[in-house]
């Protein structure tokens, strides 16, 4: 199942990559223009039913879409950078020449050109050093933009190098591992104490794909504000698998103060009044059945990135989840889950406490020019993972059903010891094989 629209509805939030690497998210309403600061101004409309990852050029408000860039193969020579003097004095095209060749409405690709031709010492830079020039002076005079797709990981990059204190340092390495480790599959029932604006959800959400049960414990009286979903655009029958409760909410114990939502059909003055109190049912129904569901327990998994101490929460939470379903914890200090880990490990409840930091290297792949990234993020967080164990402490005497299994299991020895010792065994004959037969 798709979990969005392959096109840019009204109403999205989209995504953009604009010349200098920097991405920015824009609301497409209607009949509203999108500003990009020195880049233009455009109709959102123009936007409407295009696929993503198309590249669009800004002219008198419109967009024009540009084909492919595709990577040319760039040959090595001889030459260096060794005598080059990049000073003021090297390109004699002043700032004030090139503002008027922009107002004159000269094509950036003109401007580029230009400054090539007056480029003293253009000639003598390497082929890489033309690229990367070219490269430069494009992101610097071209007015244009690309779309980005709105994928789990796009998003979490978006995040990351937008306030990655928001999401909690979940790098999309620590994303993906977060979500294998959780086993989150369509159809499964979650449990999320997601601090980290969203991000967690939307990745239970993107793979569940409408599929499963999702529920959230938070601080918020009301269903929280998750910003990463609004750019994840995901289709309203994907989202209605979510609901939250706090953490009030969330103890059996306690019982909730609600408005009243029935009154006598007599007392009703207005339908406005009828309408608000219908929709205080609904509120009052749906958080009894989300309290209900979660008491009832046994799901699938309990993803974990909070600001709160998590051995008070898995404490809390634990006994909801079921036998053999994986505990996922997530924080930014690998001493916290450190600590935790060493908690753990003395608790018969959990299997196999793991701890994990993972790493990245991003790499550029270009013709001839492969290398790592000099600037990368020092950490994602670290990641604990769990296994539920169910621990019977009867078994196996104090339980009659242990009992038997037990009593069934000498039987079966004996009778396998009996057959190792005679060493011509008589056929056991099936007493009710001839009376289904004489039937």
């Amino acid at each position: 199942m798709s979990t969005r629209n392959p096109t840019i509805q009204y109403g999205n939030s989209v995504l953009l990559r604009l010349p200098l690497g920097d991405i920015r998210s824009v609301k497409i309403e209607k009949n509203s223009t999108i500003s990009l600061g020195r880049i233009g101004v455009f109709y959102s409309e123009e936007l409407i039913n295009e696929l993503y990852g198309l590249t669009y050029e800004i002219s008198e408000k419109r967009l024009k879409i540009l084909p492919p860039y595709t990577l040319n193969e760039v040959e090595d020579t001889d030459a260096t950078n060794e005598l080059i003097n990049d000073g003021e004095f090297v390109q004699p095209l002043t700032l004030e020449e090139i503002k008027t060749l922009k107002q004159s409405g000269v094509h950036a690709n003109e401007i580029i050109k230009k400054q090539i031709e007056q480029h003293a010492n253009y000639s003598l830079k390497t082929e890489y050093s033309k690229e990367k020039y070219k490269k430069r002076k494009e992101a610097k005079y071209s007015k244009t933009f690309t779309t980005i797709e709105p994928t789990l990981f796009n998003v979490c990059e978006y995040w990351f190098a937008k306030d990655q204190t928001r999401i909690r340092d979940i790098r999309v390495d620590t994303l993906s591992q977060l979500l294998n480790l959780a086993s989150i599959r369509p159809g499964g029932r979650y449990l999320a104490v997601d601090d980290a604006s969203g991000l967690i959800v939307a990745g239970i959400l993107d793979r569940l794909g409408g599929e499963g049960r999702v529920i959230t414990i938070s601080d918020s009286d009301s269903p929280p504000a998750y910003p990463v979903l609004v750019n994840m655009n995901f289709l309203p029958e994907v989202t209605t698998i979510l609901s939250s409760l706090n953490w009030a909410t969330a103890q059996e114990e306690y019982t909730p103060i609600l408005p009243p939502s029935d009154m006598p059909l007599d007392q009703v003055r207005s339908e406005r009044q009828k309408a608000r109190l219908s929709k205080r049912k609904a509120t009052t129904d749906l958080l009894a059945n989300t309290r209900e569901e979660l008491f009832s327990g046994e799901f699938d998994g309990l993803i974990i990135a909070s600001e709160y101490d998590p051995s008070s929460i898995l404490e809390r939470l634990l006994p909801y989840v079921a036998g053999s379903s994986s505990i996922v914890v997530q924080s930014p200090h690998i001493q916290i889950l450190a600590d935790l880990q060493t908690r753990l490990r003395a608790l018969p409840e959990y299997l196999s406490p793991s701890l994990t930091e993972g790493w990245l290297r991003q790499y550029q792949v270009l013709p001839g020019r492969t290398h790592p990234l000099m600037n990368t993020s020092g950490s994602g967080g670290a990641i604990l993972h769990a296994i539920k164990m169910c621990v019977v402490l009867s078994f196996p005497y104090d339980d009659p059903e242990a009992e038997a299994v037990e009593k069934h299991r000498r039987v079966r020895n004996k009778r396998a010891k009996t057959c190792e010792v005679d060493d011509n065994p008589t056929p056991q004959v099936d007493e009710n094989r001839d009376t289904d037969m004489a039937d």
